[in-house]
């Protein structure tokens, strides 16, 4: 159902770092029911066709390269106006300017490696789930 679900990525540095367990329990906490989740890690060509809206862009060879550098845990979730309230949810995109207590807040090294990702649309949502899962593995 169209605005009830949307798409996040804990991101390489933020699993490295040992945080997953601490940010999936900060997700469910939150109210978001977690549908569908795998850790995975990109390839370089996989991590670029995921990004491939920002392609000409400056920085997108080093978030291309940065999302493949290691394991990352994809998940779809849903609660009532799931894209809107999770980009509220994880804060805003530069950890140093994220609300206190958000994800970004809490585990976000800077721009670049800010712990994690979420859709900007329902559209996104869609897109970005159905690339990492099948419709088998979304419950």
């Amino acid at each position: 159902m169209r605005g009830d679900i949307t798409f996040t990525m804990i991101k390489p540095s933020a699993v490295e770092a040992g945080y997953s367990g601490k940010i999936l329990a900060q997700i469910e906490s939150g109210g978001y029911r977690i549908k569908a989740m795998k850790k995975t890690r990109l390839t370089r060509e996989q991590a670029g066709l995921f990004y491939e809206m920002h392609l000409g862009k400056p920085f997108y060879e080093d978030l291309a390269k940065f999302m493949s550098s290691g394991p990352i845990i994809a998940a779809i979730l849903q609660k009532e106006n799931a894209v809107d309230d999770f980009r509220q949810f994880i804060g805003a995109t530069d950890p140093s300017k994220a609300a206190e207590g958000t994800i970004r807040k809490l585990y976000g090294k800077n721009m670049s490696e800010n712990a994690i990702h979420g859709s900007d649309s329902d559209e996104s949502a869609l897109r970005e789930s159905s690339f990492f899962f099948s419709s088998l593995e979304n419950h």
